[in-house]
This record gives structure tokens, C-alpha cells and sequence, in this order.
């Protein structure tokens, strides 16, 4: 029997995801790993967004480890900042600090020699496997309007909110109405001296309550853990039953999402002409859905304004649109979304035979199965292209793509395995099933959405998340070049 053989991993990426590995890791005996972290601090996009009014659009309880249940969960759908202190408070727990550089960007991972040679500011470090957990809405989208610069109040990124700005009595332009614009607008409308929400397309807004648990419910959640694991699987089979089916198959559960998105709207807005600015010309889902309890009421309160004239640009005082209508603005607020596609960016990933990622993704980014890419052996990602983020939680994708790669990593360890790769040719079978698979998800009806890739098609997993649990249930030998020590 051989011995099995000692691996050195390399994390990058200390967010949600980059946590999860780590803890799964450590539960497999693997200790000898560092994790990257560009920041100070850990919890990834929770970290940097900080906006008014952020919440998760998944409910609490199943956003959230399945080997760490919170019962402290405030509400259905927690606010940003407890979400961000679980993660954190998971880490501690875990003894995973300890295991990150923080500070530490990582400026090009090259495959050489059978190892992942890691460079950052401080020199090289080799390791056997590479992971990356770099997420999905992480670089800030800044919009070519000319002008901006010239703006000269305040004027940040949702993503890179200035605390401190005071926002009271003041006149705040808010330029994006996807989820985050929605988010921003919901929470300040009313609260300031002027809203403006420059909208260039309107959003279905799927009604959505967010109760707060009572005192009782914490302390019973407290008190028997088991309660914690029965409300993760309700919420679970409630978002994987309904909203998740309905984006990638026709039925019943399409019809209801429609059905209480245009309902939401004819009831929420009374104003005809203000109902007639907020109704999409697209289908429901077919951007990521928006959730919400009470954006449209926000809109309606005074000193808030809905303009749907294009900007034409942005000059020291405010803003001026098409329509040669100036805008006076003290506050400058861009929810213009993320680079959606970036996955790795900043960093150099160079394979082997000098292939870099980013010739590799040419024609738009792919994996095998959303954790590996032929050419970069013992590479794998946490949240990689076609992933299921736009029907399921981020959470359990992150846990089933980290149980998957743990099963090749039971293989490097045998000490027989030095390497391994998808194939090409099991690659491209699989993004094909993808393309073939589009045509019956709602995301292909006909809007423009940051889902698109360069090709126009979705870059989303087109089934239900089960499948993708099944598809990544174990390696599948047949499907990858692996490369023993005798070769």
C-alpha cells in the first residue's frame, strides 16, 4: 500500500466560500493550507458591501453553513452586517484565521513542475493544489458617463459606501435599479431631503416580507440545535421547490412568480404613469429576480422622483439628462453592479505549456462542472463559471463544489495520483449539454442581464439545483487526464 503523500494547498480568496474550504479541509485532515486574502478582514463581498438597506435575498436559514447553523438569525432575510459577523464568527471558531495572509493579493499562480507556484508582493510559495474561492459580484462596475469625474459631492460605489458622508438632508442620486439600486432606494426613500432614481430599465419586484424571529424562536433554536437543521432543510426545499425551478423549467411555479411580480406592481402603484415607468418590457426572472417588501412604496414617498430619461451626462452639480433637464444632486451613489465574468481577475493563472486562463476562456469562461478547466491540473474553483448562483444559494454551492474537490484530493493523497484535469473532450460535452439546455430557463426570453456572455447566451447552470449536487457527487475517472507517479 502506498504512503500517502503530504499536500500543500493554496486558498485564495478568504470570503464565504474560501471559509467553507478551509473548514472542510481541516474535517478531512488536511491541515497544511493557506488561504489568500487581498483585504484585512474575512466574509468577501459581505466585507465590502455596506450599503443602507443590504440584505440577503435568500433566506437566512439556508444561507448558511449546514455544518454551522446560526440561530441568531434577526430575521427571514438578515441584514448584511449579521451575515458578515457569521462568517466571521465561523472562522474564529474554526481556528481559520490563524490560516490566512490576510493583506496578501496573489499576483499570479503558474503551474511548473508538477506544483502551483503562488506570487504575491512577498516572493513565491509552492504548492500542490491550487483552489481558487475569488467569488462572483467582487470588482465594482464604474459607468462611462461623461462627466462623473467632475461631480464635486460625494460620488462612491454601492460596493465602496463612504460612511462617512452624512446622507441627512441631503439630495442623493441614485444611478442602477438592480437589486442593490432597489436595496438603497427602498431604505432611503423618505428618509432624505430627495431621492432621484435614475432608472434605465425597470426591475420585477417579487413581493417579499421580511418578519423578524420572535425572542422565543432564538431561544428555542438555542436550546435544541436540531430545530436549526429542520428550519435549513424547510427553507431549502421552499427556494429549491419554487423560485430555483422556476427560472430553468416551465410549470406552475413559473406561472406563480409571474403572477405575484405583475400583481405586486398593479397593486403596490396606483399612479398610472408612475406603473407605466416601472413595468419592465421583458419577462419576469429574466434578469436575476429582484426581492423586496417595500420598494415601491418607497418610490411613492415625497422628495422621491423615478427619472427614465438616459443620462446624458454629469457636470459639478448634478446630473443631466437626454431630455436637457438638469438634476441638482449634494450625493452621488453608482449601484451599477459588478464584472459578473471576472472570476480570478487581477491574478495571472498560467497552466501548463504557458497557457494562461485567460486564453483558455477566449471565447467566454467555462469549467468542467463549474470546478476544474482543462490544462491547469490540480486546479479547482469554488464558484466557477456555469455555476448555480442565479438558482440557489451561494452557500451550499460553495459546500458541494469544496466536498467534490475533497474527493480528489483523496486521490493526490494516495500517493499513487500526482495530477489531475478534466479532459477536453469531457468539457466540452458538458458546456454543450449546457447550450442545449438554455432554450427552456427563462433567462433566454429576451433582456439584456449581466448573466450574458460574450456569445449572448447565459452563463447559468440551466437545471435544477439537485442536478448540480448529482453532477458533483463524485469524481468520474473516465472524464479527466490523470497523471500517476510512474508516468
Amino acid at each position: 500500500m502506498a504512503e500517502q503523500r503530504a499536500l500543500r494547498i493554496a486558498i485564495v480568496g478568504a470570503g464565504m466560500s474560501g471559509i467553507c474550504m478551509g473548514v472542510k479541509l481541516q474535517d478531512a485532515g488536511l491541515d497544511d493550507f493557506l488561504i489568500y486574502e487581498a483585504a484585512d478582514e474575512v466574509g468577501g463581498t459581505w466585507r465590502d458591501n455596506t450599503y443602507p438597506g443590504l440584505t440577503c435575498d435568500v433566506p437566512s436559514r439556508f444561507y448558511s453553513y449546514s455544518f454551522r447553523p446560526n440561530p441568531e438569525w434577526s430575521h427571514v432575510y438578515s441584514p448584511g452586517s449579521e451575515i458578515q459577523s457569521y462568517f466571521r464568527q465561523v472562522a474564529t471558531e474554526r481556528g481559520i484565521l490563524s490560516r490566512i495572509r490576510f493583506g496578501t493579493p496573489v499576483e499570479s499562480a503558474r503551474y511548473e513542475q508538477g506544483r502551483w507556484m503562488v506570487t504575491t508582493a512577498d516572493g513565491d510559495e509552492r504548492f500542490d493544489v491550487l483552489i481558487t474561492a475569488t467569488g462572483v459580484l467582487r470588482v465594482p462596475r464604474y459607468p462611462a458617463i461623461p462627466g462623473l469625474q467632475t461631480f464635486a459631492g460625494p460620488c462612491f460605489h454601492s460596493a465602496r459606501w463612504d460612511h462617512s458622508v452624512s446622507l441627512a438632508g441631503k439630495r442623493i442620486g441614485l444611478i442602477g435599479t438592480g437589486s442593490t439600486g432597489v436595496q438603497i432606494a427602498a431604505e432611503l426613500g423618505g428618509k432624505v431631503r430627495g431621492l432621484t432614481v435614475f432608472q434605465r430599465t425597470p426591475q420585477w419586484v417579487f413581493p417579499t416580507p421580511n418578519p423578524r424571529y420572535s425572542r422565543l424562536t432564538t431561544v428555542l433554536l438555542r436550546r435544541w440545535p436540531a430545530l436549526c437543521r429542520i428550519g435549513y432543510r424547510f427553507w431549502q426545499n421552499v427556494f429549491e421547490g419554487i423560485p430555483a425551478r422556476a427560472v430553468v423549467e416551465p410549470g406552475w411555479q413559473r406561472r406563480i412568480m409571474v403572477t405575484l411580480c405583475r400583481v405586486n406592481l398593479r397593486l403596490s402603484v396606483r399612479d398610472l404613469e408612475l406603473r407605466r415607468k416601472l413595468t419592465p418590457g421583458y419577462h419576469p426572472m429574466c434578469k436575476r429576480q429582484v426581492f423586496a417588501g417595500h420598494y415601491y412604496r418607497a418610490l411613492q414617498k415625497p422628495g422621491v422622483q423615478v427619472v427614465t430619461e438616459a443620462i446624458d451626462n454629469v457636470d459639478a452639480t448634478g446630473v443631466v439628462t437626454a431630455d436637457g433637464v438638469h438634476h441638482e444632486l449634494d450625493v452621488l451613489v453608482l449601484a451599477t453592479g459588478f464584472d459578473a465574468h471576472a472570476y480570478v481577475h487581477p491574478m495571472t493563472v498560467v497552466g501548463e505549456r504557458g497557457l494562461t486562463l485567460e486564453e483558455a476562456w477566449a471565447e467566454g469562461p467555462h469549467a468542467y462542472r463549474s470546478v476544474a478547466v482543462p490544462g491547469f491540473p490540480n486546479m479547482f474553483m469554488l464558484i466557477g463559471p456555469h455555476s448555480p448562483i442565479g438558482n440557489q444559494s451561494l452557500v451550499i454551492i460553495a459546500e458541494t463544489q469544496a466536498e467534490y474537490v475533497l474527493r480528489w484530493l483523496d486521490h493526490l493523497r494516495s500517493g499513487q495520483v500526482v495530477a489531475v484535469e478534466p479532459t477536453d473532450s469531457a468539457t466540452k460535452e458538458y458546456n454543450e449539454d449546457i447550450k442545449a439546455a438554455l432554450p427552456q430557463t427563462v433567462w433566454v426570453t429576451g433582456c439584456n442581464s449581466w448573466y450574458l456572455g460574450k456569445d449572448g447566451l447565459p452563463e447559468l447552470f440551466p437545471w435544477r439545483p439537485g442536478r448540480h449536487r448529482e453532477l458533483l457527487s463524485g469524481p468520474e475517472l473516465a472524464h479527466f487526464e490523470v497523471h500517476t507517479a510512474e508516468r
